[in-house]
């Protein structure tokens, strides 16, 4: 058995190439899905496609539009959904993602600090697991592939 893991959250660090080796490690069966990490891909992305927008509003709209796309096929291909909610950035995107992996039916494993408990309990009551750190979550995937 293989899963289907999709790294949401912070795009601002390299914490899934941290997820991505380490799982490796642990030779776990797991493949990656994540959003566009290139920053400037992911605001171009709309004009790109649609053509010059009239201004900086549309313009995000019609990225938008475009990344949410990728984000839901991409979402809905995977089996598990982990989400970084971390010290350093503001957390819109772990925020939006948990709210999609959940009404998509997905479960959610939550990495944050202990420190942001208060701001991401919502987050955090909506999650099958929380945890505090990438070795926790891979911990609790590796268990599922346990037979005895």
């Amino acid at each position: 058995m293989n899963l289907n893991v999709y790294l949401a959250g912070q795009i601002h660090d390299d914490w899934r190439e941290d997820v991505k080796q380490k799982a490796k490690e642990k030779n776990l069966p797991l493949q990656f899905f994540e959003p566009m990490t290139n920053h400037d891909r992911s605001d171009d992305i709309g004009e790109e496609i649609l053509g010059k927008q009239p201004d900086a509003i549309f313009k995000d709209e019609a990225a938008s539009a475009i990344n949410n796309l990728r984000t839901k096929i991409l979402m809905q291909k995977s089996d598990v959904v982990i989400a970084l909610f971390g010290e350093d950035y503001k957390q819109w995107n772990a925020a939006m993602d948990v709210g999609s992996a959940v009404a998509l039916g997905k479960p959610v494993i939550l990495i944050r600090p202990s420190s942001l408990h208060h701001p991401a309990k919502e987050m955090a009551n909506r999650a099958q697991l929380v945890v505090t750190d990438i070795d926790q979550a891979l911990q609790a995937l590796s268990y599922i592939f346990e037979t005895e």
